[in-house]
């Protein structure tokens, strides 16, 4: 593998780091959501980046709303949507239909809860999101200057290539 390629999958790397910090940074403010981690490995073909969810517990909120839920521990709340389809959830906002049934903001019945042993929900409470604000917006820099320093290299393969031809052709 070659110095061009390289720099381009440092600088795809990069950019894969921004975009992972940029979801994070867009969900701050989202109950239950759970912030994804830049994991980066070396490959045959360079570098390579891949989002792996970080499974740790956002701080619980107190709503004094005896319909909202959060859980304490490892699980999720199983929503059924109007299609039929389940969904699993950290995001314990509800509120009660004209039938009982308890609903989310986007009208999908919770179904039920699949907790972990030692997990249990807590009424009142909402999970906050796990993203730290400011570490995303480190990650948010350290992303840029990484692509920018691999833009940098793969400018000076380019010029030294540049140069390597013009000296040819003077030989010619």
């Amino acid at each position: 593998m070659d110095g061009i390629a390289w720099a381009a999958s440092a600088m795809s790397a990069a950019q894969t780091r921004l975009e992972i910090a940029a979801q994070n940074l867009a969900n701050g403010s989202t109950d239950g959501f759970r912030r994804s981690l830049a994991r980066g490995w070396l490959q045959a073909r360079g570098v390579r980046v891949s989002p792996v969810r970080d499974d740790g517990q956002g701080a619980l909120r107190r709503t004094g709303r005896a319909l909202d839920r959060a859980i304490v521990g490892e699980g999720a709340f199983v929503l059924r949507g109007a299609g039929g389809r389940t969904i699993r959830t950290r995001s314990g906002a509800f509120t009660r239909d004209r039938f009982g049934a308890l609903r989310d903001d986007l009208g999908r019945t919770l179904v039920g809860t699949s907790l972990a042993r030692g997990s249990y929900v807590r009424g009142g409470f909402l999970e906050s999101s796990n993203v730290d604000a400011v570490g995303e917006m480190v990650n948010v820099l350290e992303a840029e200057r990484s692509f920018e320093a691999a833009q940098k290299v793969l400018s000076a393969i380019d010029q030294t290539a540049q140069q390597a031809n013009s000296k040819m052709s003077e030989f010619k």
